[in-house]
């Protein structure tokens, strides 16, 4: 347990808070169900105070008007610190989510990334757009501003990465923020908050409230004093965070679910070499994280003649990964976050076996050992055979380690099953046939599509999905634009009266 001085975890006009209402939350390591961290629970007062603090920070601080040369430097100090607290950040990260220590610390790693990639960013750009106005007595220019006080909602998977795509373009453009980390892993966060004052960041421009998203998350969507809500999470809380943020008419973006197809082509099994790659990036596009990603590769679409080879050795593969606690050597997948998440993973399963699907391998609870406590939220990686569309396996987001498989035998048919989703967030291809595999890419209607690959991403390219999958983009340069308000100056500079009007 930590200590007592844990539960001061809002930050509000550069103070460290405990709630309003004097309530604690246990953070509960998933690896073994056992408290590892208290932590303030805050509410719509928190929330009140969080806001009113990041407003007073951005209509009379300095932080807005800040040049953007300091601004930058700011953010590249934080990507020192990250660098610096790599490994304790990396183990709070596994300890908090459940990952193992290596992916916490690759998380690290790319959260760095982002905040020295808008710092780059926001230096490389002119000071605006000049527009010809087809006269030399004006002088007109688009320039962009900050778009003011900012909420930043982030899910429980990648507690630290996806707050520091919001954050790191929040801070570049020049914002104030408040952010609402998941309740179930805020502890990263609360780091992240206090490497941003140590890197120098101006009291009242970072904000934070742990709480639950009904009561914190509602008011900060819904707060007349918010002018941009930025959500990552499930499908039914991010329309929640757009029905409160329309009154207000502000600014919001939304990166939600995914069900996300993984399409192999026969051609990319023709060698043994070929085989073993598409059948590890299957097991990596599936498994990474228990499955607890948004863009993971849950729908493996097969072409038919090599289904039953892909699927055999996949499963013989899936039934030989290292489950246990993130922490100890050699492990290899993680449990699932919160009792709740693994029991909806265990009802997908079951519906799954109702519906017809065949079980190859998984399907339930591993036996505990010394890495595996029986206190702990693991299930075992799960390759569910002969699925088709109108199963719910295959339609919802099951945000577990459970992998279905679909086949198919003509390149129109695998569009068909790959696009049959009311999701659209990533998928990937796999042929050896560059001219094919291009014009798969270019018919998938998915926001982030590989070709033989899967999960790679980078700082400098958007990211967001199409469809149910959420609006606005995340990362690259719109992802900065979606903290930023546009503007054009028009000088006249030789005004004149113009005689519209006779009198």
């Amino acid at each position: 347990m930590a200590d007592s001085t844990a539960r001061a975890t809002i930050h509000a006009g550069g103070e460290w808070l405990a709630a309003a209402s004097g309530a604690t939350r246990e953070i509960i390591d998933p690896a073994d169900g056992l408290p590892c961290a208290v932590v303030a629970e805050g509410d719509e007062r928190d929330a009140e105070l969080a806001v009113a603090a990041a407003r007073r920070a951005f209509d009379a601080g300095d932080w807005p008007g800040t040049p953007v040369a300091e601004r930058a430097a700011l953010l590249r100090r934080v990507a020192d610190l990250l660098v610096r607290d790599r490994e304790q950040l990396g183990l709070l990260e596994s300890r908090d989510a459940g990952k193992t220590v290596e992916e916490g610390r690759v998380d690290i790693d790319c959260v760095a990334d982002a905040f020295r990639y808008f710092a780059d960013l926001v230096t490389a750009e002119g000071a605006g757009r000049v527009v010809d106005a087809g006269s030399a007595d004006v002088h007109s220019v688009v320039v962009h501003e900050p778009v003011g006080v900012c909420a930043l909602i982030t899910p429980w998977n990648y507690p630290l990465l996806q707050a520091s795509w919001k954050i790191a373009p929040a801070l570049a453009a020049g914002n104030t923020f408040v952010v609402k980390p998941s309740e179930l892993t805020p502890l990263t966060t609360v780091a992240l908050i206090g490497l941003l004052a140590e890197a120098g960041l101006p009291a009242g421009v970072a904000g934070l409230v742990t709480g639950p998203g009904r009561t914190v998350g509602a008011r900060l969507a819904g707060h007349p004093d918010v002018d941009l809500v930025s959500f990552t999470g499930g499908l039914a809380s991010g329309i929640e965070v757009a029905r409160a943020a329309a009154p207000t008419v502000k600014k919001v973006a939304l990166e939600l679910g995914g069900k996300n197809p993984n399409v192999v082509f026969a051609d990319a099994c023709a060698t043994p070499e070929d085989f073993d790659t598409a059948v590890d990036q299957a097991l990596n596009a599936a498994f990474i994280h228990s499955g607890q990603v948004c863009s993971a590769g849950t729908r493996l679409i097969v072409e038919e003649p090599v289904r039953e080879r892909f699927v055999a050795e996949l499963a013989r593969r899936a039934a030989r990964i290292r489950l246990g606690r993130g922490t100890a050597d050699g492990v290899e997948c993680g449990p699932l976050v919160s009792e709740r998440q693994r029991a909806k993973v265990e009802a997908y399963v079951a519906s799954a076996l109702a519906e017809g699907a065949v079980l190859r391998t998984g399907g339930k609870r591993p036996e505990p050992s010394a890495d595996r406590p029986a206190t702990g939220y693991f299930y075992e990686p799960t390759v569910l055979d002969r699925c088709h569309r109108e199963m719910r396996v295959v339609r919802e987001e099951v945000f577990g380690p459970v992998l279905t498989v679909e086949t198919f035998r003509t390149e129109d048919e695998a569009l068909a099953l790959a696009n049959d989703t009311e999701y659209g967030l990533a998928g990937a291809v796999w042929s050896t046939d560059a001219g094919k595999a291009r014009r798969v890419a270019g018919r998938l209607r998915h926001g982030t599509v590989w070709i033989n690959d899967y999960h790679p991403y980078l700082p400098q390219a958007e990211w967001g999905g199409f469809g149910k999958s959420g609006t606005g983009r995340e990362l690259g340069p719109t992802g900065l634009a979606e903290y930023r308000e546009t503007k054009h100056v028009y000088q006249n500079l030789a005004p004149r009266p113009v005689r519209w009007f006779a009198g």
